[in-house]
Order: structure tokens, then C-alpha cells, then sequence
């Protein structure tokens, strides 16, 4: 049973992005309507089909990882920041609230943010090209611990920054880069080289983007490059996804124990 103040605190961060629309919604769509009509429309039709599949479509689960994580990121960062840099937070570390049900209630409202944004992104990519689910469950799980995993991330970030400049450090110039670089715009398979292609699998972005990937199209690129033994191939997506949940965990455990010693929280 969800006590009251954890359902008041996670009210309050969900209300916190949901009536700001036009900062929280309307960027990414905006932005993803950009990334659809240059890619996609315009060098989408300059480029063979990637794996069987149209280019616009292809990057489609990437440019809905890179919008839910971010935002996630983004999210849970900002808040924790906010609350210590006016220090309101104080008021939720004396409350009755364990420091499991703060981390879950920040984490959960800044998941939910990246989920929101991961669907106004399909429905962009809908107005350009047709998409349909393969495998609905495994999207939902995925998209779930991804934006949780990074939701916990950004409680770290918002625990650690010393001012604003260090959030957009670390959302424009680390993560987004990793996205790009997590073959949101090419396959693996693609490439010519195996030390290309085991580079690029140091990437854990690429993980993230792959099972999305399988989710939404049935296709994954680690089946295709065979990161397991050839029997347990087709396993790869459900490797990966076992993979992000465990680090997801690891995370989360992790702001409990930052809230618990009460580090940036009380400086």
C-alpha cells in the first residue's frame, strides 16, 4: 500500500512538468518534426533501406530513446537540483517518507515524463512513416527500465552538480553524444571491421537503442553481429534488456544510499 506522502511527492513532480507543456512536451516534438523531415524525408531518400526497413523508420526507435532518456535525465536532475538550490528539499527529507519511497517517487514521476515524450515522438514518426509493434510487451518493459535507469541517473547528477551549467554538461555533452554515437542513424551490421562493431558495443546506448529497435520492429542488431554463441543468438534482446533492469536496480539503490548519508543534500 502506497502511503500518502509518497503519492503527494509523486503528485507534486509529476504536476511540477505537467503544467509546464510548452517547456516539458513541446521541444521534443518540435524538435523531433526536425529530426524526421532532415533525416528521415530528406537524406532518408538518398539512402539504401537499412535491414529491410525504410530509413525513416529505421531511426525511429532511436530518436524515441534519445527523447525519453534525456527527459528522464533531465527530469529527475533539475528537480533534486531545484529542491536543494531553494532548499524546499529539506522539507522531503523530514518527512515520514523512507528514502526508498523519495527515490521512487522522484524516479517514477521522471520515467513517466521520458514515457510521455517517448510516445509524442512515435506519434511524430506516425505523421511520417507507418509503424506497428512487434512485440508490444518487450517495448513496454524496455522503455520502462531505460527511463527509470536514467531517471535514477539523474538523481546523481542533481546530487553532484554545483550549478545549472553542470546539468546541461551533462545531458548535451555526454549522454546526447552517446546516443548518437548508440547507432541511432546506422547499423552495426554495416560496418566493415569487427573491431568497428565490438567499439561500438562499449557503447551501452546501443543496447538501449537495440531493444527498443526489437521491440518496435522485431529487429536487433546484436542478433545480427552474434554477441552470443550462435544457438543463444536470438537471446541477445532479452540479454540486453536483463542487463539494463540489473543496472537500473543498481542504480536506484545507489540514491537511496546517496539520501540515506545525506550527500549534496545537506550542504
Amino acid at each position: 500500500m502506497l502511503s500518502v506522502g509518497f503519492r503527494a511527492l509523486f503528485r507534486r513532480e509529476i504536476l511540477r512538468f505537467v503544467r509546464r507543456p510548452k517547456n516539458t512536451f513541446m521541444p521534443p516534438a518540435i524538435t523531433n518534426v526536425l529530426y524526421f523531415a532532415v533525416f528521415g524525408v530528406i537524406l532518408g531518400n538518398r539512402i539504401d533501406q537499412i535491414a529491410g526497413f525504410d530509413y525513416i523508420l529505421f531511426i525511429v526507435p532511436g530518436l524515441i530513446v534519445l527523447g525519453a532518456i534525456s527527459n528522464a535525465f533531465e527530469n529527475a536532475s533539475f528537480s533534486i537540483f531545484h529542491g536543494r538550490w531553494n532548499e524546499y528539499i529539506h522539507e522531503t527529507l523530514t518527512s515520514p517518507l523512507s528514502y526508498v519511497e523519495m527515490v521512487v517517487a522522484y524516479v517514477g514521476a521522471s520515467a513517466v515524463r521520458g514515457l510521455v515524450v517517448g510516445v509524442i515522438i512515435a506519434v511524430v514518426g506516425r505523421l511520417f512513416v507507418p509503424i506497428s509493434i512487434e512485440h508490444g510487451l518487450f517495448l513496454v518493459a524496455t522503455m520502462v527500465v531505460i527511463t527509470s535507469l536514467f531517471a535514477g541517473l539523474g538523481i546523481i547528477g542533481g546530487l553532484v552538480a554545483r550549478d545549472f551549467d553542470d546539468l546541461t554538461v551533462m545531458n548535451q555533452f555526454i549522454l546526447r553524444p552517446l546516443v548518437f554515437f548508440g547507432a541511432v542513424f546506422y547499423s552495426l551490421e554495416t560496418f566493415d571491421y569487427a573491431w568497428q562493431v565490438n567499439l561500438s558495443l562499449l557503447n551501452p546506448m546501443v543496447y538501449m537503442v537495440d531493444s527498443v529497435r526489437f521491440g518496435l520492429l522485431g529487429y536487433s542488431d546484436l542478433i545480427g553481429v552474434s554477441i552470443l554463441p550462435g544457438p543463444y543468438a536470438d537471446f541477445a534482446p532479452l540479454v540486453s534488456l536483463g542487463v539494463l533492469t540489473t543496472g537500473a536496480v543498481i542504480v536506484m539503490a545507489i540514491d537511496v544510499y546517496l539520501f540515506k548519508i545525506g550527500y549534496g543534500l545537506t550542504d
